[in-house]
């Protein structure tokens, strides 16, 4: 306790109490060791004295029993920390413990893991060695089989040639055989004519004879005959009268026949014929019905199909287009006015077959008449328009009357490119449309609808823009192009088209990137091309290399035709630079040479490109096959 009284604090133990030196276990004074330690253990008298005036005053003190108490707690408390600590120690101690295990497994797993990778690859070397034993049997045996097929071959050509050498042996026999009997007949014939020649002779001139008397009496019995039975006839008056009439009604029966067949033929040709300016239509006429009676059956029972069935479009305009179709078809049925719909756009997106598809989808007739075949008719031209119509009213189902390329007829009338007969024709058209109709729906497709007269704008209902598919679109028609011209006809058991191994997705995939700018016709038209290449092939395989040769002619043939298209003088410029755009997925250029013209159009010129008079192809239509 002498730390207490002003002492320095002597060492303590572990827990936390004053160690105090022992004396050597021997009693000795252990030498120097002994006197060091009584030097250690003295202490001042002062300091005693000072420790019990301390004590004294302690024990005066009031709190003397409180400071007891508070060095009893703090003793304690050092106990406890010492404890506390002894337990973090041994806590620690069995962490470490924990850590040598998880080390040890972990040290453990990768090692099983490394064997069980080595196992695998030595699996894997296993069965590539099997592999390729067993490729090697199959060479060995296709070699075996090639060498027995060519032995085959030798021999059946060596029979071929011996057979061909006997038949020819033999022909030659039978040839020498066949002269030498023709010539002995020849020779026996010639001596029994030379012997009877006399009798020959006089054979033919009693045949000449007897003909020359036979003909001389016919001559003379027809004349008696003839001549007596005119006579008669002339001086009897009543058979005279008789003939006239007869012959009068004959004529008149003839003339009047003719006349009401051609009369009810024309009749039944308004109802039941086609038009001239009528391309192609789903309504069946007699002639049709009588070459083709089973398919004309099956299109009068025929169900409603989708209308958007085996085209593809952008999500939005698909959405359109169906609420148009689903329009047509309640109005229909309901027995309403139908709409008159113009679709511009490109060529070859798509405009053609929606308008079939409208009308199958509505249980409608469709008729296709092109603009172009309106001018030639010259004056006929308001005639046949108003047969079209005149044909589309006798309808029951209804027609769906699609006007392809509508801006060859249906221009300005303010123009002077446009003829008085076209003008008239025109005229004609608007006003057989100037009223919603019951018995027809009216679709005009063209390539610049900005030709198109103010009263044609007046009686379109609504307008469906077609345009150039995007790289959805695109990837879309190629995978359905491919599916329906390669991947079908090479599952056939019978077909010779087949196809190399390959990711047929991601190769559809980057056929969409590289063809940007191209229609739908011309996406389609790849899948016909790679059929036809696959079938040229001498295997039948279509393979990359193929398809991708394919897709390059495509795209500089477009190219070239957009050159084509503008017109200009540098078209090898242009198509030059349309090529590298198409390849680099580059925007248009904007130079001069490729800037479009202000001027009108000519007829011999083809008009400039524009947002709303976009490129097209020549001679194009609205559709993909």
């Amino acid at each position: 306790m002498s730390w207490l009284f002003g002492g320095k604090n002597p060492p303590q133990n572990a827990g936390g109490f004053p160690q105090i030196p022992l004396p050597p276990p021997d009693g000795s004074d252990g030498g120097d060791k002994g006197k060091k330690s009584q030097m250690e253990y003295s202490f001042d008298s002062s300091a005693l004295e000072r420790a019990a005036k301390a004590a004294k005053e302690l024990e005066n003190s009031k709190h003397a029993k409180e400071s007891l108490l508070l060095i009893q707690e703090q003793e304690r408390t050092k106990a406890l920390e010492s404890q506390k600590q002894i337990k973090e120690y041994e806590a620690h101690l069995e962490q470490l413990k924990l850590e040598q295990t998880r080390v040890a497994g972990e040290e453990k797993r990768k090692i099983l893991a490394e064997e069980t990778k080595q196992q695998q690859y030595r699996a894997q070397y296993d069965d590539q060695l099997a592999r390729k034993r067993y490729e090697d049997q199959l060479a060995q045996q296709a070699r075996m089989n090639e060498e027995n097929l060519r032995k085959q071959e030798e021999s059946v050509q060596k029979q071929e040639q011996l057979r061909l050498a006997s038949m020819q042996k033999e022909a030659e026999i039978r040839h020498k055989h066949d002269m030498m009997r023709i010539e002995a007949e020849m020779k026996g014939r010639a001596k029994v004519e030379r012997e009877n020649k006399d009798i020959i002779r006089e054979q033919i001139k009693l045949k000449a004879e007897e003909k020359r008397k036979t003909t001389l009496e016919s001559i003379t019995t027809i004349g008696s005959v003839l001549g007596s039975g005119m006579s008669t006839f002339l001086n009897n008056w009543n058979m005279i009268t008789a003939f006239a009439g007869g012959a009068t009604l004959i004529v008149v029966g003839y003339y009047g026949a003719k006349h009401s067949i051609g009369l009810v033929a024309r009749s039944i040709e308004a109802r039941l014929g086609k038009p001239s300016l009528v391309r192609e239509t789903s309504r069946f006429t007699v002639s049709e019905a009588l070459k083709h009676p089973i398919r004309t059956v099956q299109t009068m029972v025929r169900k409603p199909e989708d209308a958007l069935k085996g085209i593809i479009l952008k999500p939005t305009l698909e959405e359109k287009l169906r609420d148009v179709a689903i329009a047509t078809r309640h109005t229909k049925k309901n027995n309403g006015y139908f709409r008159n719909i113009l679709m511009y756009g490109p060529p070859g997106t798509g405009k053609t077959m929606f308008a079939k598809s409208l009308a199958k989808h509505s249980g409608m007739h469709y008729a296709i008449m092109t603009g172009g075949d309106v001018a030639p008719m010259g004056k006929e031209g308001v005639t046949a328009m108003h047969k079209v119509f005149d044909w589309a009213h006798t309808s029951r189902k209804g027609v769906v009357l699609f006007v392809d390329e509508a801006d060859a007829f249906l221009r300005k009338r303010s123009t002077e490119v446009i003829s008085e007969d076209m003008r008239a024709t025109l005229n004609a058209f608007l006003y057989r449309t100037g009223e919603q109709s019951q018995k027809f729906m009216l679709v005009l497709a063209s390539n610049q609808p900005e030709q198109f007269d103010w009263a044609i704008n007046d009686r379109v209902d609504e307008m469906v823009e077609f345009e150039i598919p995007t790289f959805q679109e695109r990837e879309r028609l190629i995978r359905h192009y491919f599916q329906k011209f390669i991947l079908e006809p090479a599952t056939q058991k019978t077909g010779r088209l087949r196809v190399a191994e390959f990711d047929y997705g991601q190769k559809c995939v980057d056929i969409a990137k590289e063809t940007e700018g191209l229609s739908g016709r011309e996406i389609s038209k790849l899948g016909v091309a790679w059929q036809a290449r696959a079938y040229a092939s001498e295997d039948g395989i279509l393979t990359i290399p193929m398809m991708d040769d394919i897709v390059k002619d495509a795209i500089e043939q477009h190219a070239k035709k957009v050159a084509w298209q503008h017109g200009e003088e540098t078209s090898d410029v242009f198509y030059r630079t349309s090529k590298d755009r198409l390849l680099s997925n580059m925007p248009p250029p904007t130079s001069a040479s490729a800037a479009p013209s202000s001027a009108a159009p000519s007829p011999s010129k083809p008009a400039p490109s524009s947002p709303s008079n976009p490129p097209q192809k020549p001679g194009g239509k609205g559709n993909i096959s």
